[in-house]
């Protein structure tokens, strides 16, 4: 274990603690609150990078150490060998994979970025997890990976061979990595391609923050597409909720999550999770404006490179598989957010 590990590790418990990647970011933070109150102790890694304000990171990551059966590593998944020594040490036995570098515009800036975090660290990822033998890797895509895809709701049996965005294309490329490591190596992998997260602790590069800062500082907020795109809003407790019930269902005798070849039966899975409700962006920003008895000024622009219209999930084989149904509106989880935003932005 590395000098870094923070020193309230889990003690007196024989359960195997899971392996939280990202976890100062805004999905692996909730998600390791939420195993950590329900007893699971966690191991979380980091690398704390500058895409975003550290600070936030730091704020999220100050949280979980407050709390019994959590260690921390600051630790970047290009740093393999460091990666696979913590899985050996903590006898971690299940993991989620929440690391990557995120952003559909970034990705058009810094395309290298994504290929060391979201290519070869994720390489490292289920490299590390085949060494360790682990009962379950569960990790993140990406509703990016649709791209170019026109039918609607997005199924997880429709082409997603066009992606129009690097990150997509990453995103992509970790599911055909996860499938063939579960086809050659026989171990337990999810795949989950997550829709439009928001919701408190949310990333600041994202519209919820972006929109509600320009509305209370009176200025204009960027719609490209002249606001005509629609997004299927999902609420982080929902989530979360998700990721934890496809971490107990291991998929290790159902059909090929790519490809849904009957004779091809690998341990391997994809789900898309979502909230199966798109909302345009015109709405979205006016439940905002609601919210913050505030009226926003729009900049209405073209269609920006990268974007896709719509988004809209197909839950079906979520919701028959593990029983996932989200529960939040979006007027409720808009209202949580703009409380969270405005106690910690004192605003």
């Amino acid at each position: 274990m590395s000098n870094d590990t923070t020193a309230n590790r889990r003690t007196g418990t024989a359960t195997a603690p899971i392996l939280v990647t990202g976890v100062a970011g805004f999905i692996g933070f909730h998600v390791a609150r939420r195993l950590l109150a329900r007893g699971s102790p966690v191991v979380g890694i980091d690398n704390l990078n500058d895409y975003y304000d550290v600070s936030l990171k730091q704020a999220r990551l100050d949280i979980l150490k407050q709390m019994p059966g959590f260690a921390f590593s600051h630790l970047d998944l290009i740093e393999g060998d460091r990666l696979e020594g913590l899985m050996r040490d903590q006898a971690v036995r299940q993991v989620i994979n929440l690391a990557a570098q995120a952003g559909v515009r970034y990705s058009l800036q810094n395309p290298h970025a994504y290929t060391q975090s979201n290519l070869i660290g994720f390489l490292n990822v289920l490299e590390a997890c085949r060494r360790a033998a682990v009962d379950h890797l569960v990790y993140a895509s990406s509703s990016s990976i649709y791209g170019a895809n026109t039918c609607s709701p997005f199924a997880e049996t429709d082409m997603t061979d066009q992606p129009i965005s690097f990150y997509g294309a990453t995103k992509k490329a970790n599911e055909l990595m996860a499938y063939t490591y579960s086809h050659l190596y026989r171990f337990p992998c999810t795949g989950l391609r997550f829709f439009t997260v928001y919701g408190p602790w949310s990333r600041p590069d994202m519209a919820p923050i972006k929109f509600t800062k320009a509305i209370l500082a009176g200025q204009p907020i960027d719609l490209y597409n002249y606001g005509q795109m629609q997004r299927d809003f999902t609420y982080i407790d929902d989530i979360v909720e998700g990721v934890l019930k496809v971490l107990g269902h291991r998929s290790r005798e159902n059909p090929a999550g790519l490809g849904e070849a009957a004779e091809d039966r690998l341990p391997h899975r994809v789900y898309n999770i979502g909230n199966h409700s798109p909302v345009g962006l015109n709405a979205f920003i006016a439940l905002l404006e609601k919210a913050l008895g505030k009226k926003a000024t729009l900049n209405l622009l073209p269609m920006q490179d990268g974007e896709v219209l719509d988004t809209y999930a197909d839950i079906g084989r979520l919701q028959r598989e593990t029983g996932f149904a989200p529960t939040w509106s979006f007027e409720e989880g808009i209202r949580e957010f703009v409380a969270w935003y405005r106690a910690y932005y004192r605003s």
